[in-house]
């Protein structure tokens, strides 16, 4: 409740939804929390310049608070837990790379390996190669490797362009 409070004082807009692709590349709308300027473009963080992101939304990102609407997207039944991260469809590379890969039969998902490991969608090469791998690997002890490690801390935000 907290956070939401705080989002909503920066931009008046605290909950920020998003087209991106799921699983069979079907669309649905990604929830998460406000942290950058109302009039961001749509865009992947990584090209999104610093100056968009609000005063505390760096802090509520750093810490992966940012992402605690998508549990509305799990519930939902458009996304895991654990999986690749949804892309934007305007990430055309990423999009074409996950296709050859057949990445797109899983669910997305608010962590995986990817963000353990500090890799974002500005790689989409290494992107794409680390989610087939976990995809690859999956089982039920892995999953929940992967969640206790993102809510122990590891792994980092999207990087926002300098």
């Amino acid at each position: 409740m907290t956070i939401l409070l705080i989002c909503f004082f920066e931009s008046q807009k605290p909950i920020f939804i998003q087209k991106r692709v799921g699983k069979n590349q079907k669309p649905f709308n990604l929830l998460k929390f406000r942290t950058m300027q109302v009039n961001t473009p749509s865009l992947a963080s990584h090209l999104v310049k610093k100056g968009s992101v609000t005063k505390f939304g760096k802090i509520i990102r750093s810490l992966k608070l940012d992402e605690l609407p998508q549990l509305i997207n799990v519930i939902k039944g458009e996304m895991s837990l654990v999986g690749p991260r949804p892309c934007l469809y305007n990430q055309k590379k990423l999009i074409s790379l996950r296709e050859k890969s057949n990445i797109f039969f899983v669910k997305p998902g608010i962590t995986g390996l990817a963000q353990i490991k500090g890799i974002d969608m500005s790689t989409p090469n290494r992107l794409t190669n680390t989610d087939l791998y976990m995809i690859s690997n999956y089982s039920q002890k892995i999953y929940f490797k992967y969640l206790f490690l993102t809510l122990f801390g590891r792994g980092i935000g999207d990087k926002i362009k300098k």
